[in-house]
């Protein structure tokens, strides 16, 4: 039995294995090393943060994504975005140095058993852990408006459902949303020859500005400090101090982690989506149906009905939630009965284990509970180690001395017993 079953080979996985192996834990990583930047981005895209934001996170700092650019005859450069391609291939890199053989079959599903967990990989192989980390990324969230689920495949999708854009090379499509997600998919396929609008809700679009130089006067510093997510010290407080963003009252961490960097574009795909992307704002869609081949959307605006139009495929670019309910890999019995906050997002402690002992959680899922990090890959590292440490406590701890660990105040929804049932 392992000591250690990390589910998902992503930036979070991936780390989290690296800092398990190097603390001495007999790990396992399961899952396609990048999968969602491999085959759920087009090529043309770019990462949002910058480069030395973007690190994959192992116990002695050796294999950053400027060490690999560096051994590649590339160099990361502070205010140059870095290709969904380049980081990928980083990310496979960093999985040949700084992890254990990883297990590239997908996990069909994880549940208790004697002693810890089981998980059943694609072919049906059973293995087992005394503990188990869920990485599992973005993709099993991802937020489809009701309006389209009655569409189909072939008329609706998400941003993330595609791996190249080339099946709408010369045919109409509309993106919804007002985030970089939207604006860069849209700017791709209207460079690539398909007539392409965006329709938001907002009535602008936002746009971030070109990143101050890395060396700067002091008091220009001082005033507004670099960090994971941005300048400014609010942003430094999210990318820097997650554990103090613990610390914050649950309604003002759910207020944050649902508004705080809100959607808005990256400074170099600006021109690209103003020169030939058509742009619709302060409208959206209240009813989508589909006839001969094609869909019609009906809008509205704030105080009337707006444009209705028809449209060949409707692209949603409008994010991931990530409740508990969505963890669709647990049993039935620990999905439901995770304690879970005022938004179904599940409840983790200071060291990212859930409400059920010994299942830990990374990435998106933990955003309510740690802030805007964790929506990036800069929140790997900080996770990793503190992960990691919760799970050699848990570990010493053993099965039958296992406690709740969230705190007083989480605001739970479902009962304690419920919650840690076995």
């Amino acid at each position: 039995m392992y000591d250690l079953l990390v589910v998902g080979a992503g930036p979070y996985g991936l780390s989290i294995a690296s800092h398990a192996a190097g603390a001495g834990l007999d790990v396992r990583v399961f899952g396609r090393p990048m999968a969602s930047w491999r085959d759920h981005m087009p090529p043309g895209m770019f990462l949002k943060s910058e480069p030395w934001a973007s690190n994959l996170s192992d116990p002695r700092g050796r294999y950053g994504l400027a060490e690999y650019c560096k051994r590649n005859g590339m160099e990361a450069r502070h205010g140059e975005p870095i290709s969904v391609e380049t980081f990928a291939s980083y990310g496979l890199w960093f999985a040949q140095h700084a992890v254990p053989d990883v297990d590239q079959r997908m996990v069909d599903s994880v549940a208790a058993c004697p002693g810890g967990f089981e998980v059943i990989t694609e072919d049906g192989q059973a293995i087992r852990g005394r503990k188990v980390a869920l990485a599992v990324g973005v993709i099993p969230f991802v937020e489809i408006p009701s309006v389209l689920h009655g569409l189909g495949k072939q008329h609706a999708s998400h941003s993330s459902h595609h791996r190249n854009l080339d099946r709408f090379r010369d045919k109409d499509v509309t993106v919804i949303g007002g985030g970089q997600a939207a604006l860069e998919t849209a700017a791709l396929l209207a460079e690539q020859g398909t007539r392409v609008r965006v329709l938001a809700r907002s009535h602008r679009l936002n746009w971030n500005t070109v990143p101050p130089a890395w060396k700067r006067p002091w008091r220009e510093s001082a005033r507004a400090p670099h960090s994971g997510l941005g300048c400014g010290w609010r942003n430094w407080f999210y990318a820097e101090v997650p554990g103090g963003f613990r610390r914050l009252p649950e309604a003002t961490r759910a207020r944050i982690s649902a508004s705080a960097l809100g959607p808005a574009g990256a400074w170099w795909v600006r021109e690209r989506v103003e020169s030939g992307v058509e742009v619709l704002l302060g409208h959206e869609v209240v009813t989508a149906s589909a006839a001969a081949g094609r869909v019609r959307l009906a809008t509205v605006g704030d105080a009337s009905g707006g444009p209705d139009f028809e449209t060949d495929h409707v692209i949603a670019a409008t994010g991931f939630r990530a409740t508990g309910a969505r963890l669709e890999l647990l049993d039935p019995e620990m999905r439901g009965g995770l304690a879970v906050n005022a938004a179904d997002e599940p409840c983790v402690s200071a060291e990212f284990e859930s409400s059920y002992p010994g299942l830990f959680l990374a990435g998106l899922v933990t955003a309510s509970s740690f802030g805007p990090a964790m929506r990036f890959v800069h929140g790997a590292s900080y996770t990793a180690a503190r992960l990691v440490r919760g799970v050699r406590r848990s570990l010493r701890r053993g099965p039958a001395d296992s406690v709740f660990p969230v705190p007083v105040g989480e605001g739970n929804r479902r009962s304690l017993m419920g919650a840690v049932k076995r």
